[in-house]
């Protein structure tokens, strides 16, 4: 009975432990998902504007409201020198973005309506 006693405990004590490190995990990259507010203040807040409702420069289109498909593909477009009349200030904007980044951010301009 007595080492039975001591394999159950050793079971629960592995399972607490992977349980423990599941959550970790789960926490930090909860933590370290992108934050598409910040990322608007830091990066477009500057052309496009409180809830990208102003017009780049007076050069670009007013995005806000765009879905978050057409904002990445415009990005994306940006990131590969194409684009319109912004491509030259887009571009190393753009390449800063990681695909994480960038869908929370179109996800974030999305919902500017």
């Amino acid at each position: 009975m007595v080492g039975y006693n001591f394999h159950t405990q050793l079971k629960r004590g592995i399972y607490v432990k992977k349980i423990c490190t599941i959550l970790a995990i789960a926490a930090v990259t909860s933590l370290m998902a992108a934050d598409g507010e910040a990322i608007y203040k830091s990066k477009c807040f500057s052309c496009h504007g409180d809830k990208a409702s102003k017009a780049a420069l007076n050069k670009s289109q007013i995005i806000a409201g765009w879905d978050a498909a057409k904002i990445i593909a415009s990005v994306n477009g940006y990131k590969n020198g194409e684009g319109g009349p912004m491509k030259g200030v887009m571009k190393p904007i753009a390449s800063g973005l990681s695909d994480e980044d960038l869908k929370a951010v179109s996800a974030t301009i999305a919902s500017y309506k």
